[in-house]
């Protein structure tokens, strides 16, 4: 994710980031106000009826108990829909098929501010109801067994809805565009605001959407396009993604779509952008995609995804989002966002961090991405970057408070941008550039398509540079003052 006030990272912008931080409030969209909860289905009965354990109604995330849900592995989504952008009226058919992690009388599915028609389970009619804001709570007819892979279906429809407050840096979920058309994105959250989901990083999933809209209208989403078909006014397109991702970095975006369509050189991988009526700086931005991720290869490895391209929306939101393969773009975004979200392909797509609070895996290497795009293409020299952004912020209690680990809920996209930046500069020359570029490339290979955790990262690293990294980690992730200078001022940084 990259904000629209945490993009730029020059001295002059960190002051200015710095002050608009603690004013900062979501970007006005004309979109309608949410919809009230749906209606609750059908109740459940006074006892399960088959023997099992009552899977969990959260993932156990600290920041966000309520997210997710325990009990089963989800292993991937087929999302079906159909949407009249005029009535602004979805509806949905959603398989979801899991693995069981215990035998399972009951369990819960995440689904924000829609109607339930039916659930089945391995096509039993299945007994559901809702509670409190998002869980579908659901009892199978028979208890699902230890280790079995299940299917559950969910037929729902209504009017999908937003979230205007909460984490992240702006309204999150079913969002209409002024063109009429819609698109859901969002972090932490926006996967249950249009399909049933288990919304948690920690349970990545393929996924596959079939999405129906009238004529003259189409469909973008992640992974590879596969062939669309009109019938009787609308039309059908088809998507699909073969990498397991999180729930929050699946999208589907509804709109006038103008596409371009290729390949990244000398592969088989799809490059598809899709530009919105009246985006104005999208073609430029996706010309340099090939470039961007051929660089971002040279220090990260192989590029992990299965697809590549852009989204670009006409929607000035408070963030861009790394989307899997496809970014979401806003109005606003320019090049270097274009690096960062593409640098998140690797740093939190592929890798994926285990809870809100590592969330420094993702954003701290993705802004640190900037730096070195800059250095390699703009002749940048860091170090004098550095010293800059240092000397322009010294004196703020403001800025040195926040921290980059155990932040805090609703505080994990604060730091993690400029003082992020510092932070892995700083680390870079405390180890040298050797080992520092081997901590790029292979923490990526090491955790590929898995999930780790900042105190994963922080081993790892010490254990490549064969220093003791306690102190240093500390004082620059856990700390809330200004390092000391041996920290601060490390290696070719010293004064």
């Amino acid at each position: 994710m990259t904000s629209a006030r945490t993009r730029t990272y020059s001295a002059r912008s960190m002051v200015i980031a710095l002050c608009a931080a603690t004013a900062f409030g979501c970007t006005a969209t004309t979109e309608d106000p949410p919809a009230p909860p749906s209606t609750p289905g059908p109740p459940l009965p006074s006892a399960a009826p088959a023997a099992g354990t009552n899977g969990a109604d959260g993932a156990g995330d600290p920041y966000y108990p309520a997210d997710g849900n325990g009990g089963y592995d989800v292993t991937g989504y087929d999302v079906t829909i159909k949407y009249d952008p005029q009535r602004q009226h979805l509806e949905g058919d959603t398989v979801v098929t899991a693995a069981a992690a215990a035998d399972l009388g009951r369990f819960n599915l995440d689904l924000r501010g829609l109607d339930v028609a039916s659930v089945t389970v391995n096509d039993a009619p299945a007994q559901f109801a809702r509670a409190g804001d998002h869980e579908l709570v659901i009892t199978p007819a028979a208890s699902v067994p230890n280790g079995s892979t299940f299917r559950t279906r969910v037929v729902y429809s209504g009017k999908p809805v937003s979230d205007r407050k909460g984490g992240g840096l702006g309204t999150k979920g079913w969002q209409r565009s002024t063109s009429g058309g819609a698109f859901a994105v969002g972090e932490p959250h926006s996967a249950a605001y249009w399909f049933p989901a288990n919304e948690t990083p920690k349970d990545k999933a393929t996924f596959r959407v079939t999405a129906t809209v009238p004529d003259g209208w189409s469909v973008v989403s992640i992974g590879h396009e596969e062939p669309s078909t009109p019938a009787n006014g609308w039309t059908t397109y088809r998507w699909a993604e073969r990498n397991r991702v999180a729930t929050y970095l699946t999208t589907v975006a509804i709109d006038r779509w103008t596409y371009d369509r290729g390949k990244l050189p000398g592969t088989d991988i799809p490059l598809l952008s899709a530009y919105a009526p009246g985006v104005r700086n999208g073609q430029q931005l996706e010309k340099r995609v090939p470039e961007i991720i051929e660089f971002l290869s040279s220090k990260f490895g192989p590029y992990p995804q299965t697809a590549a391209g852009g989204i670009y929306i006409n929607e000035s939101i408070g963030f861009s989002l790394e989307t899997n393969g496809r970014p979401t773009y806003a109005n606003w975004a320019e090049l270097t966002v274009v690096v960062h979200e593409n640098a998140h392909q690797w740093f939190g797509n592929s890798v994926s961090l285990k809870e809100w609070r590592d969330i420094c895996l993702n954003e701290c290497f993705a802004s640190y991405a900037q730096w070195l795009w800059d250095e390699a293409k703009e002749g940048k020299n860091l170090d004098e970057e550095y010293r800059s952004n240092v000397a322009s912020v010294r004196g703020s209690n403001r800025f040195w408070s926040r921290k980059l680990y155990e932040m805090g809920a609703g505080n994990e996209f604060d730091a993690v941008y400029d003082k992020g930046q510092l932070a892995l500069h700083a680390l870079r020359r405390l180890i040298g550039d050797d080992v520092f570029n081997r901590v790029l490339r292979e923490w990526p290979t090491k955790y590929r398509d898995n999930n780790a955790s900042w105190t994963e990262f922080e081993d790892f690293a010490q254990q490549l540079s064969g220093k003791n990294l306690r102190t240093f980690f500390d004082a620059w992730f856990r700390g809330t003052s200004i390092p000391a200078d041996e920290h601060l001022y490390p290696g070719s940084l010293h004064r």
